[in-house]
């Protein structure tokens, strides 16, 4: 299809318009719709992940690392640069050096800035331990339909939580 002003090449940019309650189409090729000042070039959001792996990618490796190789899987650094991807956890220790430098560049930190796990109590582990076993030995009780065994784990467990 070509161009709807200047009839030489072929269309690109294709736009819609609504003109007083009619639908408008032109055609426009790259150059004309940079005349109008309609871009014609495409971002993409940029994502943690994303800037990872561009990083990885444009990560300089020289030959003394490029030939280093993970014991246990065998991987090189050029394996992982080009999948974006460790064989095992041994990797990470092979490439120690080169992953701090990289995860230092994306991340800007080396250590952990964010939330840190805390684990629940023993108490409420236990409870929870308490009331999954109760529950289990209830719905047993009733399927095996020992009702006054299953009144009595109910009212348990009605305590315990």
């Amino acid at each position: 299809m070509l161009c709807d002003e200047c009839r030489e090449h072929d269309a690109s940019v294709h736009l819609t318009k609504l003109v007083r309650g009619e639908v408008a189409q032109e055609h426009l090729c790259a150059q004309c719709a940079a005349a109008r000042g309609i871009t014609t070039t495409v971002t993409t959001p940029k994502s943690v992940l994303g800037e990872f792996l561009h990083a990885v990618q444009q990560q300089e490796v020289t030959d003394a690392s490029e030939s280093t190789r993970c014991s246990f899987c065998n991987m090189t650094l050029k394996d992982f640069r080009t999948s974006g991807r460790l064989g095992c956890a041994q990797c990470y220790t092979a490439f120690e050096g080169r992953l701090r430098e990289l995860l230092l560049r994306v991340h800007r930190h080396s250590q952990h800035q964010g939330r840190r796990y805390m684990p629940p109590a023993s108490h409420i582990l236990e409870q929870a331990t308490t009331v999954g076993e109760l529950r289990d030995r209830l719905q047993r009780a009733i399927f095996n339909e020992e009702f006054e065994l299953a009144a009595s784990l109910r009212d348990k467990l009605k305590d315990v939580e």
